[in-house]
C-alpha cells in the first residue's frame, strides 16, 4: 500500500530531558524519523522540552517547539499548525504517555488529529500490566504469576498469595522507575510504597521473581498489510533481575538452541499482532528458563526502545525511519534496504559478526550511590563494539569506556583472593564483568562463577579463552613474543596497550605497535551489510578487526 495521501503533517513528540534511565536514543530515532518524513515531503513538527538534543536543530523539522511535554503545549501546537497526524512512538515513554493523557482529553478528537506508528489501545495494553497479563493468558502465552495492585494492603495481601522473592513493577514509568525485588517479608512495605509513589496511577503488579533465568530482547517491525519482520534478537549477559540498559548485551543472541530461538520468534510476532492494528516498530522482552527452555513473556513496548538504536547500528537497518515510513502507510516490501538499494525491507538482517554492548556507569561521581544493579536503569550510557568473536567484541567494548578499563582488566586493581571475588559476584555490580576475569585469571572454575552469577557457561568459556592468551603472554617479553602468539592475542581484542601492560618487563604500546607493523600483523577492515554479503552493498559501513 502506497503513502497515505491525507497526512502532509505530522507532529513527532521526543522525550523531554535526558536522564538517568533514558539515554540519547530516543533523540536518535526522533531525527531519524523527522528526516524520513520529510524526505516523502511531509510537513514535520517537533516538541521537546530538551534544546540540547538534535533532534531539536531548526535543520531537522519545519517548525520546533521547545516547550514543556503536557497537553496545554500540545493544545497549543494543534492551534497554530494544521497537523493531520501525530507520531509519538519516538519520543519514549514519556510521549506515549503524554499521548495518552490527550487522547482521554479528547484533544486528538477536537483538532481532527489521529495517531499514527501506535494506537492508544495497544499503549494501555502494554503498559497497564493487568491488561498485558490478561492478554497473554488470552494468546496462550505464559507469564509469571502476578496480580495488580492499587493500594498497600492490596499489595501485602498479592505477596502472601504468590510467595517470595518477588518483583515489583509500577505501571507506566520509566526506565524501571521505583521497581524492584522483594526477597523477604521484612523488606515488602518499603518497595509496595516505592512502586506505589512512582506509577502515575497508583498501581503496580506484584510479580513472581524469575531469578536466574536468561533474558532476550525482539526488535520487531509490522506494516500496514500485517506483515512482520524480525530486525534483532538481542541477549542480555546477566540473567533476569538485571535492567537490559544495566546489562552487557550481545547480538546476534549466542546461547539459544534453534528451537527455543523459532518459539522466541512465532511468540513474538503473535504478541505484536494481538496487541492491535498498528504499523510501526515494537520491542519484546522474553525470559528462558536455562534448564527446561520454557519461554515466559516479560514485555512488550510498542515503540522504539533503547534496543532499536543498538539493533539499527548493529545490523544496519534503519529502524526509526522505516518506522516513520510505516507509520504513513508505507508496506515494507515497498521501501528500499538503505544498504543494498535494490533489495526491499521486508528482509531479516544476517549478522556474520558480534556486536556487543556494555554500559557506562559514573558511581564515583555519585558518592553513597547504592551500586548494586537491580530493576532500575542506573548506566549514564554505553558502547557498542563488532568483532569477528565474542572475546574480541567484548575487549573493544571494554577498551571505548573511559574508565582507565584497558580491554578487559584493571590491571594491578584487584586485591582480593578468589574465594572473596566469588562471593562479591554474586551481587550484580558495574564492574562484575573484570571480576569473573580475575576470578577466573587467579583459578577459579567456570561451575563456580556460573553458579555465583547465573551468566551461561558459554560466556564464561569464553572469557577464560582471554585468560589462557592472558596468561601465556605472561610468560614473555616483547624480544621473546612469538609472532603466533602476538596474532591471536589481537585476534582477542588485546590493544596494543594492554599487551605493553601484560608483558613481562614492561614496554610501551608503541613499541608492540612497531613489532606487529613489523611481523605484518595489520587491521582489516570488515563490511556491516545487513545481509551477510548475500546482496552487493552500496553503502556499507565497517569494523576493524585483526581476523585476516
Amino acid at each position: 500500500m502506497p503513502k497515505d495521501q491525507s497526512i502532509k503533517s505530522v507532529l513527532i513528540i521526543g522525550s523531554g530531558p535526558i536522564i538517568i534511565g533514558q539515554a540519547c536514543e530516543f533523540d536518535y530515532s526522533g531525527s531519524q524519523a523527522a528526516r524520513s518524513l520529510r524526505e516523502e515531503g511531509i510537513k514535520v513538527i517537533l516538541i521537546n522540552s530538551n534544546p540540547a538534543t538534535i533532534m531539536t536543530d531548526p535543520m531537522m523539522a519545519d517548525r520546533v517547539y521547545l516547550l514543556p511535554l503536557n497537553v496545554e503545549s500540545i493544545e497549543q501546537i494543534l492551534q497554530e499548525n494544521n497537523i493531520d497526524a501525530v507520531l509519538p512512538t519516538m519520543g519514549g515513554q514519556t510521549a506515549l504517555n503524554l499521548c495518552k493523557e490527550a487522547d482521554e482529553l479528547g484533544i486528538w478528537e477536537k483538532y481532527n488529529c489521529r495517531l499514527i506508528g501506535v494506537d492508544v489501545a495497544a499503549i494501555d495494553t502494554a503498559e497497564d500490566r493487568e491488561q498485558f497479563r490478561q492478554l497473554m493468558v488470552k494468546i496462550g502465552m505464559a507469564v509469571a504469576p502476578s496480580r495488580v495492585a492499587n493500594s498497600f494492603l492490596e499489595g501485602k495481601e498479592f505477596a502472601q498469595e504468590i510467595g517470595f522473592p518477588l518483583v515489583i513493577r509500577p505501571s507506566f514509568t520509566l526506565g524501571g522507575t521505583g521497581g524492584g525485588f522483594v526477597h523477604g517479608k521484612e523488606d515488602l512495605d518499603a518497595a509496595l510504597e516505592k512502586g506505589l509513589k512512582a506509577s502515575p496511577i497508583h498501581e503496580v503488579l506484584v510479580e513472581k521473581a524469575v531469578l536466574g533465568w536468561k533474558e532476550y530482547e525482539l526488535e520487531l517491525l509490522r506494516d500496514i498489510n500485517d506483515n512482520v519482520v524480525i530486525i534483532c534478537t538481542v541477549e542480555n549477559l546477566d540473567p533476569m533481575g538485571v535492567h537490559t540498559g544495566d546489562s552487557i548485551t550481545v547480538a546476534p543472541a549466542m546461547t539459544l538452541s534453534d528451537t527455543a530461538f523459532q518459539e522466541m520468534r512465532n511468540k513474538a510476532m503473535l504478541m505484536m499482532r494481538s496487541l492491535g492494528n498498528f504499523a510501526g516498530g515494537c520491542n519484546v522482552q522474553f525470559a528462558l528458563n536455562p534448564a527446561t527452555e520454557e519461554l515466559i513473556a516479560v514485555e512488550i513496548n510498542p515503540r522504539v526502545s533503547r534496543s532499536s538504536a543498538l539493533a539499527s547500528k548493529a545490523t544496519g537497518y534503519p529502524i526509526a525511519k522505516i518506522a516513520a515510513k510505516l507509520a504513513i502507510g508505507y508496506s515494507l516490501d515497498e521501501l528500499k534496504n538503505q544498504i543494498t538499494q535494490t533489495t526491499s525491507a521486508y528482509f531479516e538482517p544476517a549478522l556474520d559478526y558480534v556486536i556487543v554492548k556494555v554500559p557506562r556507569w559514573n558511581f564515583d561521581k555519585f558518592k553513597g550511590a547504592n551500586d548494586t544493579l537491580g530493576l532500575q536503569m542506573k548506566s549514564v550510557g554505553e558502547v557498542m563494539a563488532i568483532g569477528r568473536s565474542f572475546p574480541e567484541a567484548l575487549q573493544k567494548a571494554c577498551q571505548s569506556l573511559e574508565n582507565e578499563a584497558v580491554g578487559l582488566g584493571y590491571y594491578g586493581k584487584s586485591l582480593m583472593k578468589s574465594e572473596e571475588i566469588v562471593e562479591y559476584i554474586k551481587t550484580p555490580k558495574w564492574d562484575r564483568i573484570f571480576r569473573i576475569k580475575d576470578a577466573l585469571m587467579q583459578g577459579s572454575t567456570v561451575k563456580s562463577i556460573a553458579q555465583a552469577t547465573g551468566i551461561d557457561r558459554w560466556f564464561l568459556y569464553q572469557i577464560q579463552e582471554i585468560c589462557t592468551v592472558e596468561k601465556e603472554l605472561l610468560k614473555h617479553t616483547l624480544e621473546s613474543l612469538p609472532e603466533s602468539l602476538l596474532k591471536e592475542a589481537k585476534k582477542m581484542g588485546f590493544g596494543d596497550a594492554q599487551i605493553a601492560k601484560i608483558l613481562n618487563g614492561n614496554c610501551h604500546e608503541d613499541e608492540v605497535y612497531e613489532k606487529r607493523k613489523q611481523l605484518g600483523i595489520t587491521r582489516v577492515y570488515k563490511m556491516v551489510d545487513t545481509c551477510a554479503a548475500e546482496f552487493e552493498a552500496k553503502t556499507p559501513y565497517f569494523y576493524s578487526t585483526f581476523e585476516g
